[in-house]
């Protein structure tokens, strides 16, 4: 971890700070907005499409933030990742000229892998779930000097992982609450940090199978949880981390959970409907609602974000038959 926070939200003027920091790197993402029986939902929803971001995925902005306010050894980066944090850390080192070592686990989806590779990082494959590959990332840092870029407990990534919120409040000044799926939390604590002390509220949704931070607002501090789900890649964190935490026990309004099913159906519906594919990470949020996790109340005005691409063309397929 590198700076953290004793507790509380971050600062807005860091997230400032990160837009500008980043903002010649990365994609401006679109939003659309749905009627009512669109992908068969009953109510207007705004979608933000942060799947379009580069890598096919929202990561390299705490990515390039991260990369872009600490200096940076001879021996180069290091992450580990379900997939996308490391094809992100990939992509940004190499339009920055910067040497990259990613670590992944054996259930990494085959199109992550490949991003990570094409990319030009070295990568090493090993561990049954996330937290093995974060053990051999700790292990290689500590004997190589590398700097490691965590996926989510670090204040630059979650001040870089804030710039959507900040994005997303400019192009829809007028939302009440917008849906984010989590992981480790980087994501929803950065969202929060810029919406903290306003009008929207920001609620997280977890698979069932994989819930951190539900569990950790459970128990009033970070707890580990067994992780199975179809979302493991990407939603996969054991443990959400005291930062984290701090962050989403004060501006996250609360934590949904969604089974299996759901992701899988907001899945189908994303690519016959908009034609968006969607890993099953990136649907999450989508799935609080197609499952009732999440009500929106009559008149309220309500976003969801749609935050990674990387699905395997087998699993589209099979979602499209």
């Amino acid at each position: 971890m590198h700076g953290t926070l004793a507790e509380g939200p971050l600062p807005r003027a860091s997230i400032e700070a990160a837009h500008e920091r980043i903002r010649p790197h990365i994609r401006r993402t679109p939003v659309i907005d749905l009627a009512a029986g669109d992908l068969g939902l009953e109510g207007p929803v705004n979608i933000k499409l942060e799947l379009l971001q580069h890598a096919g995925s929202f990561k390299p902005r705490g990515a390039f933030n991260t990369l872009l306010s600490l200096p940076v050894p001879g021996a180069g980066v290091a992450a580990a990742s379900g997939g996308n944090h490391g094809a992100a850390v990939a992509y940004a080192a190499m339009k920055l000229g910067l040497k990259a070592r990613i670590f992944v686990p054996e259930i990494s989806s085959a199109p992550k892998i490949a991003a990570i590779r094409a990319f030009g990082a070295d990568i090493v494959i090993g561990g049954a779930r996330y937290a093995d590959a974060q053990d051999a990332c700790d292990s290689y840092v500590a004997d190589s000097g590398a700097l490691r870029i965590h996926p989510f407990s670090a204040v630059e990534t979650i001040a870089g992982q804030g710039t959507v919120g900040r994005e997303w409040e400019e192009q829809v000044p007028d939302l009440d609450t917008v849906l984010v799926a989590v992981g480790g939390g980087g994501l929803i604590a950065g969202i929060a940090s810029w919406w903290f002390g306003g009008k929207v509220k920001v609620v997280g949704v977890e698979p069932e199978g994989s819930c951190a931070l539900h569990a950790a607002l459970a128990a009033g501090a970070p707890v580990d949880v067994p992780v199975e789900s179809v979302a493991a890649d990407s939603l996969g964190a054991r443990n959400v981390g005291p930062l984290v935490h701090a962050i989403s026990s004060r501006a996250v309004e609360r934590v949904v959970l969604v089974p299996d099913e759901a992701i899988i159906e907001a899945q189908r519906r994303l690519w016959r409907g908009l034609r968006i594919a969607a890993e099953p990470g990136g649907a999450t949020a989508l799935a609080a609602v197609l499952a009732g996790a999440y009500v929106p109340a009559r008149g309220e005005r309500l976003g969801i974000l749609a935050c990674g691409s990387n699905v395997d063309l087998a699993t589209l397929a099979a979602l499209a038959a």
